[in-house]
Protein backbone atom coordinates (compact mmCIF):
# COMPACT_ATOMS: atom_id res chain seq x y z
CA UNK A 1 0.00 0.00 0.00
CA UNK A 2 2.97 2.35 1.14
CA UNK A 3 4.40 1.87 -2.59
CA UNK A 4 1.54 2.35 -4.59
CA UNK A 5 1.07 5.54 -2.27
CA UNK A 6 4.70 6.67 -3.03
CA UNK A 7 4.26 5.75 -6.53
CA UNK A 8 1.21 8.09 -6.57
CA UNK A 9 2.84 10.86 -4.97
CA UNK A 10 5.96 10.42 -7.82
CA UNK A 11 3.75 10.61 -10.58
CA UNK A 12 1.89 13.95 -9.20
CA UNK A 13 5.20 15.39 -9.31
CA UNK A 14 6.21 14.58 -12.59
CA UNK A 15 2.90 15.55 -13.94
CA UNK A 16 2.86 19.11 -12.30
CA UNK A 17 6.91 19.40 -13.68
CA UNK A 18 5.86 18.65 -16.96
CA UNK A 19 2.57 21.60 -16.97
CA UNK A 20 4.17 24.27 -14.70
CA UNK A 21 5.94 26.72 -16.82
CA UNK A 22 9.53 26.60 -17.09
CA UNK A 23 11.54 29.66 -16.14
CA UNK A 24 14.43 30.48 -17.57
CA UNK A 25 17.18 33.37 -16.13
CA UNK A 26 18.66 35.34 -18.93
CA UNK A 27 21.99 36.37 -19.42
CA UNK A 28 20.80 40.00 -20.46
CA UNK A 29 18.34 42.12 -19.96
CA UNK A 30 17.75 44.60 -22.52
CA UNK A 31 17.06 48.03 -21.00
CA UNK A 32 13.89 49.94 -21.80
CA UNK A 33 14.54 53.07 -24.01
CA UNK A 34 13.74 56.61 -23.58
CA UNK A 35 13.61 58.43 -26.74
CA UNK A 36 13.11 62.40 -25.01
CA UNK A 37 15.34 64.62 -25.86
CA UNK A 38 16.06 66.96 -23.33
CA UNK A 39 16.87 70.21 -23.90
CA UNK A 40 18.31 72.16 -20.80
CA UNK A 41 20.38 75.36 -20.67
CA UNK A 42 23.78 75.94 -21.16
CA UNK A 43 24.41 78.87 -19.04
CA UNK A 44 25.88 78.73 -15.77
CA UNK A 45 23.07 79.12 -13.08
CA UNK A 46 24.04 81.92 -10.48
CA UNK A 47 22.16 80.88 -7.71
CA UNK A 48 23.42 83.78 -5.30
CA UNK A 49 22.46 86.62 -8.20
CA UNK A 50 18.87 85.08 -8.53
CA UNK A 51 18.80 84.48 -4.34
CA UNK A 52 19.72 88.26 -4.49
CA UNK A 53 16.70 88.94 -6.76
CA UNK A 54 14.60 87.28 -4.24
CA UNK A 55 15.51 89.32 -0.96
CA UNK A 56 12.50 91.29 0.03
CA UNK A 57 12.21 94.70 -1.52
CA UNK A 58 9.14 96.89 -1.34
CA UNK A 59 7.33 96.50 -4.53
CA UNK A 60 4.61 94.61 -5.80
CA UNK A 61 2.93 92.84 -8.59
CA UNK A 62 -1.30 92.33 -8.45
CA UNK A 63 -3.57 91.90 -11.30
CA UNK A 64 -5.95 89.34 -12.70
CA UNK A 65 -5.29 86.13 -14.02
CA UNK A 66 -8.13 84.52 -16.99
CA UNK A 67 -8.12 83.88 -20.11
CA UNK A 68 -11.36 84.34 -23.01
CA UNK A 69 -12.93 81.33 -25.64
CA UNK A 70 -11.53 81.41 -29.47
CA UNK A 71 -12.46 84.20 -30.89
CA UNK A 72 -15.43 82.26 -33.25
CA UNK A 73 -16.83 81.09 -29.77
CA UNK A 74 -17.26 84.01 -27.89
CA UNK A 75 -20.96 85.38 -27.15
CA UNK A 76 -20.99 88.93 -28.59
CA UNK A 77 -22.19 91.08 -25.56
CA UNK A 78 -21.19 88.81 -23.09
CA UNK A 79 -17.90 89.13 -21.07
CA UNK A 80 -15.95 85.98 -22.14
CA UNK A 81 -13.21 86.02 -19.49
CA UNK A 82 -12.83 82.86 -17.75
CA UNK A 83 -11.28 83.30 -14.61
CA UNK A 84 -8.33 81.55 -13.23
CA UNK A 85 -9.53 80.69 -9.53
CA UNK A 86 -8.00 79.41 -6.85
CA UNK A 87 -5.14 78.20 -8.83
CA UNK A 88 -1.24 78.26 -8.43
CA UNK A 89 0.70 81.27 -10.16
CA UNK A 90 4.10 80.84 -10.21
CA UNK A 91 7.18 83.53 -10.54
CA UNK A 92 10.49 83.45 -11.88
CA UNK A 93 13.51 86.27 -11.87
CA UNK A 94 14.70 86.74 -15.01
CA UNK A 95 18.47 86.19 -15.68
CA UNK A 96 20.57 84.59 -18.08
CA UNK A 97 19.46 80.98 -17.59
CA UNK A 98 15.72 81.54 -17.35
CA UNK A 99 16.60 83.69 -20.57
CA UNK A 100 17.98 80.68 -22.37
CA UNK A 101 15.52 78.31 -21.16
CA UNK A 102 12.66 80.04 -22.33
CA UNK A 103 14.19 79.83 -25.92
CA UNK A 104 14.79 76.29 -25.91
CA UNK A 105 10.83 76.08 -25.06
CA UNK A 106 10.02 77.35 -28.16
CA UNK A 107 12.04 74.47 -29.88
CA UNK A 108 9.84 71.90 -28.31
CA UNK A 109 8.28 69.45 -30.17
CA UNK A 110 5.76 67.04 -28.78
CA UNK A 111 5.67 64.55 -31.76
CA UNK A 112 9.26 64.37 -31.52
CA UNK A 113 9.65 64.15 -27.70
CA UNK A 114 11.40 67.44 -27.46
CA UNK A 115 11.31 69.65 -24.32
CA UNK A 116 12.89 71.49 -22.21
CA UNK A 117 14.46 71.56 -18.78
CA UNK A 118 15.81 73.31 -15.86
CA UNK A 119 17.46 71.99 -12.85
CA UNK A 120 16.25 71.60 -9.84
CA UNK A 121 18.20 74.62 -8.50
CA UNK A 122 16.72 76.85 -10.51
CA UNK A 123 13.46 75.47 -10.05
CA UNK A 124 13.99 76.05 -6.49
CA UNK A 125 14.14 79.91 -6.75
CA UNK A 126 10.83 81.02 -7.73
CA UNK A 127 7.32 82.81 -5.59
CA UNK A 128 4.09 81.06 -5.74
CA UNK A 129 1.00 82.23 -4.99
CA UNK A 130 -2.55 81.52 -5.01
CA UNK A 131 -5.50 83.47 -6.75
CA UNK A 132 -8.85 83.94 -5.21
CA UNK A 133 -12.37 83.07 -6.99
CA UNK A 134 -12.21 86.64 -8.81
CA UNK A 135 -8.59 84.99 -10.75
CA UNK A 136 -6.89 88.23 -8.29
CA UNK A 137 -2.84 87.44 -7.15
CA UNK A 138 -0.72 89.63 -5.76
CA UNK A 139 3.69 89.44 -5.22
CA UNK A 140 4.42 91.65 -2.56
CA UNK A 141 8.04 92.60 -1.00
CA UNK A 142 9.69 92.52 -4.38
CA UNK A 143 13.21 93.87 -5.67
CA UNK A 144 13.77 95.53 -8.94
CA UNK A 145 13.68 93.64 -11.88
CA UNK A 146 12.18 91.51 -13.96
CA UNK A 147 9.84 88.60 -13.57
CA UNK A 148 8.47 85.51 -15.65
CA UNK A 149 4.75 84.74 -14.38
CA UNK A 150 2.77 81.72 -15.69
CA UNK A 151 0.25 79.51 -14.89
CA UNK A 152 -2.77 77.15 -16.45
CA UNK A 153 -6.22 77.37 -16.79
CA UNK A 154 -7.75 74.27 -16.97
CA UNK A 155 -11.54 75.02 -18.31
CA UNK A 156 -14.49 73.16 -20.10
CA UNK A 157 -17.28 74.61 -22.54
CA UNK A 158 -20.85 73.00 -23.63
CA UNK A 159 -21.22 72.79 -27.39
CA UNK A 160 -23.24 71.17 -29.50
CA UNK A 161 -24.15 70.55 -33.09
CA UNK A 162 -26.59 69.01 -35.46
CA UNK A 163 -26.56 65.37 -36.10
CA UNK A 164 -27.89 63.74 -39.62
CA UNK A 165 -30.63 61.34 -38.20
CA UNK A 166 -32.03 60.09 -41.47
CA UNK A 167 -34.45 61.63 -44.58
CA UNK A 168 -38.16 61.46 -45.86
CA UNK A 169 -39.74 61.87 -48.41
CA UNK A 170 -43.35 63.66 -49.01
CA UNK A 171 -45.01 65.05 -52.48
CA UNK A 172 -42.88 67.98 -52.02
CA UNK A 173 -39.81 66.06 -52.18
CA UNK A 174 -37.10 64.79 -49.70
CA UNK A 175 -36.13 66.28 -46.59
CA UNK A 176 -33.10 65.81 -44.20
CA UNK A 177 -33.80 65.39 -40.24
CA UNK A 178 -30.83 66.29 -37.48
CA UNK A 179 -31.27 65.87 -34.21
CA UNK A 180 -28.75 68.27 -31.67
CA UNK A 181 -26.40 67.15 -29.84
CA UNK A 182 -24.21 68.35 -27.05
CA UNK A 183 -20.77 67.59 -25.66
CA UNK A 184 -18.36 68.99 -23.71
CA UNK A 185 -15.25 70.25 -25.27
CA UNK A 186 -11.76 70.13 -22.37
CA UNK A 187 -9.20 72.98 -22.43
CA UNK A 188 -6.08 73.50 -20.78
CA UNK A 189 -4.72 77.19 -21.09
CA UNK A 190 -1.09 78.21 -20.74
CA UNK A 191 -0.91 82.05 -19.34
CA UNK A 192 2.69 83.73 -19.52
CA UNK A 193 4.18 87.01 -19.11
CA UNK A 194 7.28 88.96 -17.67
CA UNK A 195 6.74 92.17 -15.68
CA UNK A 196 9.47 94.45 -15.39
CA UNK A 197 9.58 96.45 -11.27
CA UNK A 198 11.97 99.18 -12.38
CA UNK A 199 11.91 101.06 -8.65
CA UNK A 200 11.64 100.22 -5.37
CA UNK A 201 8.23 100.29 -3.54
CA UNK A 202 6.05 100.48 -6.78
CA UNK A 203 2.77 98.95 -7.56
CA UNK A 204 2.66 97.56 -10.71
CA UNK A 205 -1.04 96.33 -12.19
CA UNK A 206 -0.67 93.25 -14.76
CA UNK A 207 -3.62 91.16 -15.63
CA UNK A 208 -2.04 87.10 -16.59
CA UNK A 209 -3.56 86.27 -19.78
Amino acid sequence: MENIKNKFLKGLVFMFSILAPQFIQAQNIQPERNDTIYLMPKTKFDSIKVKNQLLNGKATIKGTAYTKPPAMQRVIGKNNKILAQHVKITLFPMNEYFEEYLNLKKEQNVKKLKFAFMSNVAFYYRLECITNNAGEFTFSHLMPGKYYLETTIDWSQNRSYNKYVGSGSSNYGTTDYYSKQTYTEQHGDYLKGIVEVKNDGETIEFNLK
